[in-house]
């Protein structure tokens, strides 16, 4: 069915099937935006529109970079403002990771996220329902790049699966 959503491990946690294609990239903070404007122009030139999740610290590093996402007709969504395990924090403060980084990315794109992908890829029913209180979707990855231990060839073929379902939902960092 088009555009139905299907859980994962627990209910909250979704991957889009039936959809267009689609593309998620995290921009956390440790790593710089050397290549976030090729990135761009790729994405241009291959009329590709991309969801692109950031940590707040990112944000606060390179606003100009965020902006230039979300004028280039991409989404900018929440990975987190400071990139904490989720499993160990209250509700609380996951709602205050959540709220700063969503502040943040609102006040450079004037959109505020409603998609969020919890950092590590943890979650558990408490991360869920906290995410969820605050009218947000929690969302994962079906392709991890395993950006430290995998080559782009063993990427690819993980990918490629997911290509011809018209899915795509990849978890690669921007580093060096």
């Amino acid at each position: 069915m088009p555009g139905t959503l299907v859980s994962a491990r627990v209910p909250g946690i979704f991957f889009s099937t039936g959809c267009p294609p689609a593309l998620g990239r995290n921009l956390p903070s440790p790593w710089g935006n050397e290549d976030t404007q090729q990135l761009i122009d790729i994405l241009e030139k291959y009329q590709v529109k991309a969801t692109f999740f950031v940590v707040g610290e990112w944000v606060d590093k390179y606003p100009e970079s965020v902006k230039a996402l979300h004028d280039a007709g991409h989404e900018v969504m929440n990975h987190s403002d400071t990139h904490p395990h989720f499993n160990s924090l209250s509700t609380q403060q996951i709602c205050d990771e959540v709220e700063a980084c969503n502040d943040k990315i609102e006040a450079v794109t004037g959109v505020r996220p409603t998609l969020i992908r919890p950092p590590f890829g943890e979650y558990n029913d408490q991360v869920i329902s906290a995410i969820r209180s605050l009218g947000m979707e929690p969302i994962q990855w079906d392709v991890e790049g395993l950006h430290t231990t995998s080559s782009p060839r063993r990427v690819t073929a993980r990918a490629i699966p997911s290509l011809i379902s018209r899915i795509f939902i990849t978890f690669l960092y921007n580093r060096k």
